[in-house]
């Protein structure tokens, strides 16, 4: 069965209501990462997509009694039982730590060394029980007809069409769904595209008493490669947040009806950034989303799953990745083979990851993605610098570099106010406090000799 559908991770919304790499490429000491786990209500979506076959990995982000949970998707078609799953929760848990945005720090040599370090960067009653006599009445009455019912893990889940928005939602929220007013233009369009709706609700009877559900995973074919978000704006009580790690075989995925931005990276930051990573990031992103007047989908990591510089968790498994619907790992292929002296070879995986602020004016469509051949490498990474603490009179290297500290903290001052909004004051007094200006390097600033007396040694 050739199956069209569509996803959206505004059922995740709607839910809460209810081969090896170059050793030398970064050489920096990984610090700390910034996972979802540092925004509210995050939504997560998987998507493994080659050509036209895609599975989506969808990990709700639901708080409270699970008997209260209700996830309402829009889909093209009438999926088969066996093209629904359920996931362990760790493999999102995973690729997000992966594709985190990092912190690295590196520590300056002595300056009087001949040796001179350099960098090279790169960068419940089962289905026949629920839907009695009665119910069925109840839902061709409303114009609502039940395709399909499944049980799947801990979830019942039913395929709905319908002929008009009203007595759809009228049904949903008579049989516990709990879908918000307004929400009757944004499910008539969807209708009026012929869509149907995939809803998932927890069986108590074989749910394990946890607080997490794990993620509902869903595998299809469509040609169009496409996210519904606009159910998750309609009872938002302010801008969603949304992460999509799309995994291809080709190279990076951006969305072509929204721009698609790297965010800043490759950036040094003051020492202190690495006690206030999280208010760091959590600030930078949202300074950045006004930049782009709150219309931008950001790029967050780019990179083969093969390896990774610094890492901020190992890379996911071939076992992993398949779990997670990477269809093509079982298929023949070069990386099948096993290289002379080097093992098998690494799992023919991109990972994108984008992030996402938003709510019914700033992002009024769907998400519409594409595929793309770029395999350049990316990832969101920020930089810590220590200082060479030692006697700047020692040797001229040693005076040079203490002038080139006071122009590199004044640098990194005026960087993380860029970044993140933050007062420039505030910055350069909290990096005196810990030692990072010029009173603490006890030296007089000396001039920079000319260009012509440097080449060539002069006095």
């Amino acid at each position: 069965m050739k199956l069209k559908h569509a996803l959206t991770t505004s059922a995740l919304c709607l839910a809460s209501l209810g081969l090896s790499a170059p050793a030398h490429a970064f050489c920096g000491f990984y610090v700390a990462k910034a996972d979802t786990d540092l925004f509210n209500d995050a939504s997560k979506v998987a998507i493994a997509r080659d050509g036209e076959r895609t599975v989506a990995t969808m990990a709700s982000d639901f708080r409270g009694e699970t008997s209260e949970f209700a996830m309402v998707i829009p889909v093209v078609d009438i999926p088969e039982r066996e093209q629904i799953n359920v996931a362990n929760p760790a493999l999102i848990d995973h690729l997000d730590a992966y594709t985190a945005p990092r912190l690295v720090e590196y520590y300056d040599e002595n300056p009087c060394d001949a040796r001179r370090y350099r960098e090279l960067a790169t960068m419940s009653p089962a289905p026949e029980a629920v839907m009695d006599g009665m119910v069925m009445e109840e839902a061709e009455a409303l114009g609502v007809t039940i395709e399909a019912e499944y049980e799947v893990g801990e979830y019942d889940i039913l395929i709905l069409s319908a002929e008009e928005s009203d007595g759809l939602i009228t049904w949903l929220n008579q049989n516990g769904y709990k879908i918000p007013d307004g929400a009757e233009e944004t499910v008539g369009a969807y209708l009026r595209r012929d869509m149907k709706f995939f809803v998932a609700k927890v069986n108590l009877e074989r749910h394990d008493g946890s607080s997490m559900l794990r993620p509902i995973q869903v595998a299809y074919e469509d040609e169009d490669f496409m996210l519904p978000i606009r159910l998750g704006t309609v009872n938002a009580e302010g801008k969603q947040e949304l992460f999509v790690f799309a995994m291809t075989r080709e190279g990076r995925v951006e969305t072509t009806n929204y721009r698609t931005v790297k965010l800043p990276s490759d950036m040094d930051v003051p020492i202190f950034v690495k006690d206030e990573f999280g208010d760091f990031y959590r600030d930078m992103f949202k300074h950045q989303v006004e930049k782009e007047n709150g219309k931008a989908v950001f790029m967050e990591y780019a990179w083969d799953m093969a390896w990774c510089d610094p890492c901020a968790a190992e890379p996911l498994s071939a076992s992993q990745l398949r779990e997670l619907g990477v269809m093509w790992l079982d298929e023949p292929s070069r990386d099948d083979r096993i290289a002379p002296g080097f093992g098998p070879q690494p799992v023919d995986v991109f990972v994108t990851r984008l992030h996402l602020r938003y709510d019914a004016a700033t992002f009024p469509e769907d998400l519409k993605f594409q595929v793309t051949g770029d395999r350049q490498n990316y990832q969101g990474r920020y930089v810590l610098r220590h200082p060479w603490r030692g006697d700047y009179e020692q040797c001229e290297a040693a005076g040079e570099y203490a002038n080139g500290l006071i122009e590199r903290w004044d640098r990194d001052a005026r960087t993380l106010a860029n970044l993140t909004g933050w007062d420039v004051t505030d910055i350069r007094e909290k990096m005196a406090d810990g030692g990072y200006s010029a009173a603490a390097i006890n030296v007089e600033p000396q001039p920079k000799r000319s260009w012509w007396r440097r080449l060539w040694g002069n006095n």
